[in-house]
């Protein structure tokens, strides 16, 4: 069976880290991504999936959203390991794309022909045109967005100065990191949700920035502005960011959670505004190459459980009943429409 799968579709490599890793439950502060020979371990590990599955596929993701494990698991404690060290969460940051450059070399070694790293990604714009708001926007962009990314495609750190760093004397850098990390990326992955609005924080506040409501749009269950333009302003932006180091680009996440129920033409609604504004950045210059909905089934969403439900197909929980909803069903006419012939 799988083998007729590989001759029809194009497979992705399954992601080689997406948050959790094997660990001792409650380890003190040093360890995980914070200690750097994870960094190593993670790609032994890529060379046991490359050896079952590197033949298999032409597409590999080495790391699926290393700005929410960073941020969410080792700076604000809400994702496993639970840490909220704020900004003594960087090396974890830096040791994943440390991990990320060897791990590369291994499924790209056994037969994946593309390696990506996907990110989660927004775009950022100010509360206000004052200066104190610009400069807290610009330095969220550099956490959320740069961080990963300007290592990746530039092959150095982001200005730090808003958070106290000089990136030419980060001390878990070494020598050579960056050029490990820079080298084998052939194609930048992209979820993307919504976009972020950022005003200046309180002088004594621990971080300099803080988060703005975005009003007078609709929201998803998960209570996320839904912007249908989002996509055109955040790949439009990669591109002017990087210009010919952007390398193409596959939306492997974009989606929303809606009420429970079979009808959900919020989802319709988001997906279509969200693949039409993709459709605009591609016409734009940005080379865009694939388009991944998330979810295609109801599933268990981290700290939210199975409260978020995200699938095109609902599922019973309870009996594992699957069920298209009407989203389902419109886009698969939707792909039909934009099959060429």
């Amino acid at each position: 069976m799988f083998g007729q799968a590989h001759r029809a579709l194009d497979p992705v490599h399954p992601p080689g880290h997406h948050g959790p890793r094997p660990g001792t439950p409650g380890r003190t502060h040093g360890g995980g991504w914070l200690a750097r020979d994870t960094a190593a371990r993670f790609a032994g590990y890529a060379g046991h999936v490359a050896d079952r599955l590197g033949d298999r596929v032409r597409t590999g993701i080495t790391l699926n959203e290393p700005f929410i494990h960073m941020a969410w698991g080792y700076a604000l404690g809400v994702h496993a390991p639970g840490h909220a060290l704020l900004l003594d969460a960087l090396p974890a940051a830096h040791h994943q794309l440390l991990g990320h450059g060897p791990a590369a070399r291994v499924p790209g070694g056994a037969g994946a022909g593309r390696i990506l790293v996907s990110n989660n990604l927004t775009p950022v714009s100010a509360a206000s045109e004052s200066g104190a708001d610009r400069a807290a926007a610009a330095a969220y962009n550099t956490l959320h967005n740069r961080l990963f990314t300007d290592p990746l495609l530039l092959g150095r750190s982001p200005d730090l100065a808003a958070y106290g760093h000089d990136r030419d004397a980060l001390p878990f850098v070494e020598p050579g990191d960056l050029d490990l990390i820079g080298a084998s990326l052939t194609g930048l992955g992209v979820n993307h949700y919504n976009p972020t609005v950022i005003a200046a924080a309180e002088p004594d506040a621990a971080l300099p920035f803080t988060t703005v409501e975005i009003t007078g749009v609709p929201r998803t269950a998960f209570d996320r502005p839904m912007v249908p333009e989002g996509p055109t302003t955040l790949l439009t932006g990669l591109g002017a960011r990087y210009g010919d180091a952007l390398p193409p680009i596959w939306i492997t996440e974009n989606g929303c959670s809606t009420a429970e129920g079979r009808d959900d033409p919020e989802r319709i609604a988001f997906l279509d505004g969200h693949i039409a504004a993709v459709a605009a950045a591609a016409k734009a210059g940005i080379d865009v190459r694939g388009y991944y909905v998330w979810s295609l089934l109801d599933n268990f969403e981290w700290a939210e459980g199975y409260h978020q439900r995200f699938g095109l197909i609902h599922v019973d929980f309870a009996t594992g009943t699957r069920t298209p909803r009407a989203s389902y069903h419109w886009l698969r006419e939707r792909i039909g429409v934009g099959r060429p012939g």
